[in-house]
């Protein structure tokens, strides 16, 4: 269908893809593909309600569907629920879309493709198979009109990339693009962050064995003194991390706990980030924040920053780097 390009009427485009944080973030870049190469085009996305407002950071995305399993599910029972439910896929169902996109190959997300309306000659595309170590689900294959093969090491933001552009006749030769705003430098910012400059610790994650010891984060801020280090946190578990870290450093402060807008601002604004391989880390890194990234257990061929000069990516799935590592690449984005 890439003739629509031609053609009177703008193409229509869905994207499906709602969880998690730093997987929302890596589709991103769909957007800048697609309206390089069809101007026009109207692109809309299903989300989990969130992470609205990251998607929302991306001007040419229009109409975003908050999608809210994760509440829901919690209520099923509930005639209320059960109403909202109904209204989203209502509403979903109220345009006639030329292309469907599931780039995360899950039954859920497939649900929601399958809801969706073409219009005459349209496609519903999406994974032909999941990336080495994902949780796809090969079901979700029976909701597509086409599914697009790709190698099983594939890079979290080249997936959702390629995928379009197979579709839609194009190729991927340019650098990823997050459509995220320029950071304003002389914005007011809130109390809880302060009006120097500061390092920023994303030091939680939901698996422990991506974490890095609290000792060597204690090692790394020590040697950074006297720049501020500010510790954000989503969990009581974090949180209680985070107090640790601050009692041994004379730099530190734990935040309040922050809105999903709130903790994006943070990472933007930072002279610098530190993270472990979560959806901050890699929101700091998307917005062009001097970025360090920590593998520990995970693969980093799999979402580390290859976008930007300003991203230092060390270790690797059972090779954590050390504090002299990540020390010294914090200096070295420091001084650029």
């Amino acid at each position: 269908m890439a003739g629509h390009a031609g053609a009177k009427a703008p193409l229509k485009i869905l994207l499906v893809r709602v969880s998690s944080l730093g997987d929302v973030l890596h589709n991103l870049p769909m957007v800048a593909d697609i309206a390089r190469h069809y101007p026009d085009a109207i692109i809309d996305w299903v989300v989990e309600e969130g992470y609205v407002s990251l998607v929302r950071l991306n001007a040419r995305v229009g109409t975003i569907f908050p999608f809210a399993l994760r509440r829901w599910r919690k209520s099923l029972g509930k005639k209320e629920t059960r109403a909202e439910i109904a209204a989203f896929f209502r509403q979903l169902r109220q345009t006639r879309y030329d292309y469907v996109f599931d780039t995360q190959g899950l039954l859920k997300t497939g649900v929601i493709m399958g809801a969706a309306r073409l219009a005459p000659g349209g496609q519903k595309v999406g994974l032909a198979n999941g990336s080495e170590g994902s949780g796809y689900e090969g079901i979700s294959r029976i909701f597509h009109s086409k599914s697009i093969p790709l190698d099983p090491r594939t890079h979290a933001v080249a997936r959702g990339r390629l995928v379009a552009a197979a579709a839609l006749g194009y190729t991927v030769d340019t650098a990823a693009d997050f459509g995220l705003p320029e950071v304003e430098q002389d914005a007011p910012r809130p109390d809880w962050m302060g009006a120097e400059s500061y390092a920023v610790y994303f030091h939680g994650t939901a698996r422990d064995a991506k974490k890095w010891p609290s000792a060597n984060w204690i090692a790394l801020g020590q040697a950074l003194a006297p720049m501020p280090i500010l510790l954000p946190w989503g969990s009581p578990k974090e949180k209680a991390e985070a107090e640790l870290l601050a009692a041994g450093l004379p730099n530190a402060r734990v935040l309040p706990k922050l809105s999903m807008s709130e903790a994006t601002l943070l990472a933007r604004q930072a002279a610098l980030a530190i993270g472990v391989d979560t959806g901050l880390t890699h929101i700091a890194a998307a917005f062009g924040t001097p970025t360090v990234e920590i593998y520990a257990d995970s693969p980093r061929w799999k979402t580390e920053g290859n976008w930007s000069p300003r991203i230092i990516n060390l270790g690797d799935k059972g090779a954590p780097p050390d504090v002299a590592e990540v020390l010294a690449a914090a200096r070295q984005l420091l001084a650029v």
